[in-house]
């Protein structure tokens, strides 16, 4: 017998706030993947990992918190915890892979191809994990089409995100940029499960196993919350990133991966070389 899914069951809160968890874990990993730009070596794996756990906990916040909107009429859904948390790791891990490629390689059309599939498909395989871990008594169902549409949406997002970490500049844009990203996110993940299909087993009584939605989502989101916030706290009060001016000791290196000139240091560089020459006269 098929189940009667809906996607929605608390209306637009859900998606909505999945969405701004989306954009939140989007414009924390953007900016501080560039901000590891802007330096050659200083604290560069910290920031890229700092980025990659950001980005990696907004999408999976993203993806259970629209999943708290899930329901099959008559039908108890429980989820497995270790399996959840599972998916919670696989964000993280490939979208730290994308990340560090782009923030080693630059913004070459190699290394954001690489990058971007390989963050596509965390991002993809993540949320496919969690659905796995889904326990109800039915079998969750597929269509093709919406399976392939949203792998090919998650790369794209996730190459156009580390595009924008490379070259957008500047508060406002990098937040324009977390805000497009966040839709793609959330289109994602609502692309794939407007293919989702349940059959129910009529003969299946008690527990599907796992936990409830209430007693294992809520717990497990204050997680990827609280460092969400934390790292909130870490860019919001870095001088450099508020700035956006990188290390003068570190300029030529960047000026190699980001291939633009850095203006604050060359203004810096001239009025001293100026005293320099003069230094004699006032001898």
């Amino acid at each position: 017998m098929q189940g009667s899914v809906d996607g929605f069951s608390y209306g637009l809160v859900t998606p909505v706030v999945a969405y701004l968890m989306a954009c939140l874990g989007g414009a924390l990993g953007l900016r501080c993947t560039t901000r590891s730009l802007l330096v050659a070596h200083t604290w560069r794996v910290g920031w890229l990992a700092l980025g990659s756990a950001a980005i990696g906990s907004g999408i999976w916040t993203m993806h259970f918190i629209a999943m708290m909107g899930f329901s099959v009429e008559g039908m108890p859904i429980r989820y497995d915890p270790l399996t959840t948390f599972a998916s919670l790791g696989v964000a993280i891990l490939m979208v730290g892979i994308g990340v560090f490629i782009v923030g080693y390689k630059g913004a070459t059309g190699t290394a954001l191809f690489t990058g971007g599939t390989i963050t596509g498909l965390g991002v993809a395989s993540m949320h496919y994990l969690g659905m796995a871990g889904m326990r109800l008594h039915g079998t969750v169902g597929y269509n093709t089409f919406t399976v392939v549409a949203s792998v090919i949406i998650a790369m794209a997002a996730a190459t156009a995100a580390l595009w924008a970490a490379v070259q957008v500049r500047g508060i406002l844009w990098s937040l324009g940029a977390s805000l497009v990203m966040g839709l793609a996110v959330s289109g994602m993940h609502y692309m794939a499960m407007a293919g989702v299909s349940v059959h129910a087993h009529t003969d299946a009584v008690g527990s599907p196993g796992g936990d409830s939605a209430t007693a294992i989502l809520g717990p497990m989101l204050i997680g990827p919350l609280s460092f969400l916030l934390l790292a909130g706290v870490v860019v919001v009060f870095d001088p450099m990133l508020v700035t956006g001016r990188p290390d003068w000791r570190d300029s030529r290196a960047a000026q190699d991966r980001l291939g633009t000139p850095a203006p604050a240091v060359t203004r810096l560089r001239r009025p001293l070389r100026r005293s320099a020459s003069r230094a004699p006269q006032d001898w």
